[in-house]
């Protein structure tokens, strides 16, 4: 079993900055990729970026791209998003994800964490 604890969320101006954290615990950490996604009131969970089990690979929405950066630190069992220059359409709860591969859809991955919220005002 795998537990996966978000946190970091809050409420910022547009332009501002969060960074989201992700703690994993209960299995391997290395062996597993990660993910955040999102979803916003009355949209569909969305995929936001994606990093491989050594963190060589890297994937991104086109949405967020060149705004947002994923990280693992693997001796922490914890992934990261930074997110710069928010928007208020980057408005959601945010949930870190991981599974046995790097991947853009939701159906790849395992285990889930409850979410934290991100509220972006204009």
């Amino acid at each position: 079993q795998v537990q996966l604890a978000e946190s970091g969320g809050g409420l910022v101006q547009a332009g501002g900055s969060l960074r989201l954290s992700c703690a994993a615990s209960g299995r391997t950490f290395t062996t597993y990729a990660m993910g955040w996604f999102r979803q916003a009131p009355g949209k569909e969970r969305e995929f936001v970026a994606s990093i491989s089990r050594s963190g060589g690979n890297r994937g991104y929405a086109d949405s967020v791209k060149g705004r947002f950066t994923i990280s693992r630190d693997n001796a922490k069992n914890t992934v990261y998003l930074q997110m710069n220059s928010l928007k208020p359409e980057d408005t959601a709860v945010y949930y870190c994800t991981l599974g046995p591969r790097s991947a853009a859809t939701a159906g790849e991955y395992d285990y889930w964490g409850q979410g934290t919220q991100v509220t972006v005002s204009s």
